[in-house]
């Protein structure tokens, strides 16, 4: 073999071994693909998600099957000769009526006080109880997400004094409103519109030509990050239970009642993560290049800020649907929640502690239920929360 053969061997070998050295070792995946690798790792994350789509099929099945004029299964049907049969029981055809014979010929879980079967009264709690967890979520995620956002993108600028006097008036005319009172809520509001024209209204004068009062209005208070994250601190100093019990009682009894209180009282967790990744990511340099490029600041906010603070968002309304429903089951087992003819896991719950000893099955039922799904929510936030954490993860 020649000499340049060899050093032409030599030189493909040592571009093969530097090809080898430079080129990815690691497989190539999407960041679904990823995710899932990490998120699968963790069981207990697995089970409750396995949990959660269990809860979510059965109570979508719930509302198929037990609304409508003629339901499969009626939760609201009372059957009196019945009264507190106990589970896999079956009926007494010979005194009941036809429309009266429950679907599966079996009473699964038994009936309660009136006869009412406690399987189809489940069924329905589990659409009352997903319902409320979802929507008093994403009422208290909307609010957490835009005060977040506004506190840790326009935190360093001032509230004057004419923005929170208008601001003021305009929410005292609307409870006026809301209250009947029309003259003086319309005055307020008509006077708000005026303050707000008339300090906004620009004039080709110094600061020191314009009036006295125009003076006065103009004046900075706070900045908007202490304003915002003082009322937080205001709101996270009451008792959240027993606030959201004392605005329940004083409204009328309604299940969109109980799904806006709780979503208004929990939304500073939210507040105070969105915050947190504001702060960071405004002085980031895409954030810059968006302002140079002359982007408005809301597309900066909520189309290239808001999806990269939106992960620990995510974890938290998790964790919080399994809050809200409990909560709605804790208002419902004291009779403040969503009131009959609907059935919920709290009142099943109510009904059965007088029968305790007689009727277990009407409180060891909704009591395991509650139990599983919340244990579910919780176990899939923390899985979220490890995957999309990378300071969180095993390595």
């Amino acid at each position: 073999m020649s000499i340049g053969s060899q050093s032409q061997q030599k030189k493909n070998s040592l571009k093969t071994t530097a090809d080898q050295l430079y080129e990815p070792q690691a497989p190539k995946r999407t960041r679904r693909q990823e995710f899932w690798l990490l998120f699968k790792k963790n069981r207990l994350a697995v089970l409750g998600l396995i949990l959660f789509i269990l809860f979510f099929f059965t109570a979508l099945t719930g509302l198929l099957l037990t609304s409508g004029l003629n339901p499969e299964f009626d939760p609201a049907l009372i059957r009196l000769q019945e009264k507190l049969r106990p589970p896999l029981s079956k009926p007494n055809l010979e005194t009941l009526k036809p429309n009266e014979i429950p679907a599966l010929s079996i009473y699964l879980l038994g009936t309660d006080d009136l006869g009412r079967d406690v399987f189809a009264r489940m069924l329905q709690g589990a659409w009352v109880s997903l319902t409320v967890g979802f929507v008093a979520v994403g009422i208290s995620v909307f609010i957490g997400i835009f005060l977040g956002g506004m506190a840790g993108y326009f935190g360093q600028r001032h509230v004057r004094v004419n923005h929170l006097l208008w601001t003021a008036m305009v929410i005292v005319g609307i409870f006026l409103l809301s209250t009947d009172q029309v003259q003086p809520g319309g005055i307020l509001i008509v006077c708000a519109i005026i303050i707000a024209i008339y300090c906004t209204r620009k004039k080709p004068q110094q600061k020191k030509h314009q009036s006295r009062w125009k003076r006065i209005l103009q004046a900075n208070t706070l900045s908007v990050d202490t304003l915002i994250m003082r009322f937080v601190d205001v709101m996270l100093c009451f008792p959240s239970f027993f606030l959201i019990l004392t605005v329940v009682a004083l409204l009328p009894a309604s299940i969109y009642n109980i799904m806006i209180v709780i979503g208004l009282t929990s939304w500073m967790g939210a507040t105070r993560f969105v915050r947190a990744e504001f702060l960071s990511l405004r002085e980031q340099d895409f954030v810059a290049a968006a302002k140079v490029l002359g982007l408005g600041n809301f597309r900066i906010i909520f189309r290239h800020m808001m999806p990269n603070a939106i992960a620990p968002v995510l974890v938290s309304a998790t964790i919080g649907i399994a809050t809200a429903i409990l909560t709605e089951a804790g208002l419902s087992f004291l009779g403040f929640g969503v009131p009959p003819p609907h059935a919920t896991w709290g009142n099943i719950l109510s009904d059965g502690r007088r029968f305790i000893f007689d009727a277990p099955w009407l409180t060891f039922v909704p009591g395991f239920a509650i139990l599983l799904v919340v244990l579910s929510f919780n176990l899939f936030g923390e899985g979220l929360r490890d995957v999309m954490n990378p300071k969180l993860r095993e390595r």
